[in-house]
């Protein structure tokens, strides 16, 4: 069985069960507390646990939980069964919170959000024989006609993306002098490619990477940060569903740099593959086409090289490394001191996201014939510059107040971690 996660997630092709075991799990240092002396641990009948101390007082004992944020992206458990690793990332996790809003009063009930992703939108299209826009207002329809209460596009959420990832290469291009690591920079919206970058070269490669977010954690920024602001609700009241092209994403969603610790919610609360919002038509019974359109909400090849010339000099160097054979080259360059690049995209995916593991297949189309089809539709879409898209800078005004500011920085721009290896089992097959 071939897992739909992207190389960064896989050791090997395995297609036996891999029951899941502590060699999965990320070691968690424990402080012990001086002095605590013995204690017996007493169960209930009722299934619960409580320590028992020498001096007769008791404390309940909370359950241990393993989230995604315990994720090594080993792909133990991936290759027998994607449910042990994401039990709150799938689309019967939304079944429930718009069954919960249907039982709740309404001053109890969550405000359901669903951003879906272009490249899905391409992947559903191509299923269902219809054009990217019709597909994107049936969607909609659907997703409201089973509760969801506003249905946005990340191409919006894309914008900002963009914008700021253009800004901080402008600022690390003026101040490369200063600083040895400042390019190229390596902007991406692959979390496949940050796990293999933080678990594999950590901080030598790290410096190299752009801080700009990835549209989806932009959009989880805008639905959680000014459309709540709008909607006068706290971050929390709002539940937030984003459809997405990989499995990868979940893991992106559950990084605590996206957790909101004062409301303890996240920027997303739960990302569905294309395949997932497939299973959920088909669970409802819904076909697509036969659908009525309903408008989108408002919120108000596998390497390439571009240069940017003048007068015949130049001056500039872009590429797109899409796939871990070209990542992996591009490293390779940057650790010799022989990249001549000043901007790469990073993919984990060949042909990016729009071949994403998450994607729609065709049991009887060849998956080349199907991508070119899927990549057609995407094209169809007309294409715009962010700095001219409706309401962007109408936001960096009045949202963010500027394009530079504080604000813009904590809410657009994110951080990455090296990841320390431990010698657990796992470590040592490595």
């Amino acid at each position: 069985m071939a897992s739909p996660f992207s190389g960064a997630l896989q050791l090997t092709d395995l297609d036996d069960f891999i029951g899941p075991s502590q060699e999965c799990i990320k070691p968690v240092k424990v402080e012990k507390r001086p002095g605590s002396g013995v204690a017996k641990i007493r169960i209930e009948d009722d299934g619960s646990y409580f320590q028992v101390n020498q001096d007769g007082g008791t404390r309940r004992l909370e359950k241990a939980k393993v989230s995604l944020n315990d994720c090594l992206a080993c792909s133990g458990c991936i290759t027998s069964a994607e449910t042990v690793l994401i039990t709150q990332q799938s689309h019967e996790e939304l079944k429930k919170v718009l069954d919960a809003n249907k039982m709740a009063a309404p001053s109890q009930q969550r405000l359901v959000v669903v951003s879906v992703s272009p490249q899905s939108r391409a992947s559903l299209a191509a299923r269902f024989q219809l054009n990217p826009t019709d597909t994107a207002r049936k969607l909609t329809s659907f997703f409201k006609k089973i509760g969801v209460h506003f249905v946005f596009d990340t191409a919006f959420s894309r914008h900002f993306s963009l914008l700021e990832s253009q800004r901080e290469f402008v600022r690390r291009f003026r101040g490369q002098a200063d600083c040895r690591q400042a390019l190229p920079l390596l902007a991406s919206a692959c979390p496949g490619w940050i796990c293999y970058a933080e678990k594999t070269h950590g901080s030598f490669i790290l410096p190299y990477i752009s801080t700009a977010r990835s549209p989806q954690q932009v959009m989880g920024s805008l639905v959680k940060d000014f459309f709540a602001q709008q909607q006068r609700l706290t971050p929390d009241k709002i539940y937030h569903v984003t459809v997405m092209p990989c499995y990868d994403k979940k893991l992106e969603a559950s990084r605590p740099d996206f957790f909101n610790q004062e409301h303890q919610t996240r920027d997303v609360d739960c990302v569905l593959t294309t395949g997932e919002v497939f299973r959920l038509l088909e669970e409802e019974d819904v076909s697509l086409p036969d659908l009525e359109p309903a408008p989108l909400d408002s919120l108000n090849k596998d390497f390439q090289e571009v240069t940017l010339e003048k007068e015949g000099q130049v001056l500039l160097h872009f590429a797109m490394a899409y796939g871990f054979r070209n990542i992996q080259n591009l490293v390779q360059r940057l650790k010799r001191g022989h990249c001549p690049y000043h901007y790469v995209e990073v993919m984990a995916c060949p042909s990016g996201c729009l071949n994403g593991g998450g994607q729609l297949q065709a049991p009887d189309r060849p998956s080349r014939e199907l991508l070119q089809h899927v990549e057609r539709l995407y094209g169809m879409v007309r294409a715009e510059m962010p700095e001219d898209a409706p309401g962007v800078q109408e936001l960096y005004t009045h949202w963010l107040q500027g394009t530079d500011s504080e604000c813009a920085g904590r809410l657009l721009h994110t951080q990455y971690h090296a990841v320390e290896k431990a010698n657990t089992g796992l470590g040592i097959r490595w």
